[in-house]
């Protein structure tokens, strides 16, 4: 995979005067980025900085309307992901594109040539096993893609790059479902495929990571790239959060507080799993006292989103109760649970929490509609309404033309602050925050952290689900890991480590 000795000089990748619009928004604006071989290249910046967009040039998902992509010095024309495959460019998405119900084997096959038209099921063999010696990425071609962890799917993403003549690799957000084993496993693969000259672009929100694992760094703002740096001995996290935000985003305050009461209380809660699967939560028993924040570890998949679900009314338990503040729930709907006290901020923001096709004022308003002062005697007070929303955006600092824009246009940053100023006007005992962080930069979770200290602050519980472990030790009092529906451990997060929960999140027994 190393270039032409000719071409040692040239950079593997280079992109000049990049420019990309939609409509009047300028998403790139005249933007350079240099690869080498054998390099990995960190591309940080906020939401909406313009790296998505870059990276979607560069795999033929958009059309450059400026600008020139060069391979080893030559230029190349990349209008679809076809182009850019045969470019040697491949490209692993947060959201994983395979084929559940096939193996390992025909995954890494699907849209192969084959030999005479037919598939050649033992050269792909071989070339897995060539992939998997090199670079430590070892899968069972036998293994069906749908019974593989989410790790092992990341893996074979990497693996089909790879098998397809990858030589330049891009990873977008890789470690964000990944424990900290697994991270590190998959760090020692770049390292490997560094050394055997593939290039690779590294994006992340995880400043800690990105300083591990990167050679230089690429910090985008507002469309354009405004720091190319070596990533050297006294680079810090901060230095890269105030490059990427333009100021500098200080750490979470996390007095200690002396706790009260119990807000909620799960015994033995179950949910049956689908068709006689194994259940989806089996004998949960939890706590959430005033003035805490829980937070709950685990891979995607083992029940996290069931637990938020069952404590926010969307899915009835099969067995066990609940109590919030004292009171056994009776009956488990998103109304009672409101009624209760309970907010919650779902897993799938787009899907399940706001009315993307709706006005940003429809999508802030849907739990309060029916209240005083925005409904009366059947009347819905418009004005009421639109001082409400606007106090909102002006308290969250929500990035909007105003109260009336559909609430789909918003950046995943502005979503996630639209949806914790819904929830939190509810005067919530407890919130239920499920992945409220995901994909966010380090601005907008710096914001919803504070959101959180500030209700734990005031007395109120917060049960935060999260799969970054950086963010649970940053603001949780106590950490609960979640195994295949079950509870596995519950600790103190000041008397834990990262490892121990790692650990705990692969299946590992509690000491």
């Amino acid at each position: 995979m190393q270039q032409d000795a000719s071409n040692a000089d040239l950079p593997l990748l280079s992109m000049r005067g990049i420019e990309k619009r939609f409509g009047a928004l300028l998403a790139n604006a005249s933007v350079d980025l240099e690869l080498r071989s054998g390099e990995v290249l960190g591309l940080l910046g906020e939401n909406g900085a313009g790296k998505t967009t870059l990276m979607n040039v560069l795999f033929g998902m958009y059309s450059v309307d400026a600008g020139s992509i060069h391979i080893d010095g030559r230029p190349v024309s990349i209008s679809r992901p076809a182009d850019a495959l045969t470019a040697g460019i491949g490209m692993v998405h947060q959201h994983f594109h395979l084929v559940p119900r096939h193996s390992v084997l025909e995954n890494l096959m699907v849209g192969e040539p084959g030999r005479g038209g037919r598939l050649d099921a033992a050269s792909a063999r071989r070339r897995l096993e060539d992939i998997a010696s090199r670079y430590g990425l070892e899968l069972d071609p036998k293994a069906l893609v749908g019974d593989l962890t989410v790790g092992e799917q990341q893996r074979l993403e990497i693996v089909k790059a790879l098998f397809r003549g990858a030589r330049i690799l891009i990873l977008d957000e890789p470690t964000s479902v990944l424990t900290p084993q697994q991270s590190e496993s998959l760090f020692r693969a770049i390292r490997a495929m560094a050394a055997d000259g593939v290039g690779i672009i590294f994006i992340s929100h995880k400043l800690n990571e990105v300083l591990e694992i990167t050679d230089r760094l690429t910090v985008m703002r507002r469309g354009r790239v405004v720091a190319q740096i070596d990533n050297e001995a006294g680079l810090t996290r901060q230095k890269l959060a105030e490059l990427m935000c333009g100021h500098p985003i200080l750490p979470p305050d996390k007095r200690r507080l002396e706790t009260g009461r119990t807000l909620l209380r799960l015994s033995g809660v179950g949910v049956d799993g689908d068709h006689g699967h194994r259940p989806k939560l089996s004998e949960i028993t939890l706590d959430v006292r005033a003035g805490e924040i829980v937070g709950v570890a685990g891979v995607s998949g083992n029940g996290q989103r069931e637990l938020a679900e069952v404590i926010a009314g969307v899915v009835a338990p099969s067995s066990g109760t609940i109590e919030i503040d004292g009171n056994p729930v009776l009956a488990t709907n998103p109304r009672s649970m409101q009624r209760l006290g309970v907010a919650h901020i779902p897993e799938d923001r787009m899907g399940a929490g706001l009315l993307t096709t709706l006005p940003l004022s429809d999508s802030v308003m849907l739990p309060l509609a029916h209240k005083a002062p925005f409904s009366r005697f059947g009347w819905f007070n418009r004005k009421a309404v639109r001082k409400f929303v606007l106090d909102q955006i002006k308290k969250f600092d929500i990035r909007t033309e105003g109260p009336e824009v559909r609430t789909g246009t918003l950046s995943g940053g502005n979503l996630q602050k639209a949806l914790l100023a819904r929830e939190l006007a509810l005067d919530p005992l407890v919130l239920v925050a499920a992945q409220p962080t995901r994909g966010l930069d380090v601005a907008a979770v710096e914001f919803v952290h504070n959101q959180f200290l500030k209700l734990r602050e005031v007395g109120r519980g917060v049960l935060l689900i999260s799969e970054d472990l950086e963010e649970l030790f940053a603001i949780s009092d106590r950490i609960v890991v979640m195994y295949e529906g079950h509870i596995v451990g519950n600790l103190d997060a000041s008397a834990t480590t990262p490892a121990e929960v790692g650990l705990l999140m692969a299946g590992a027994k509690a000491a």
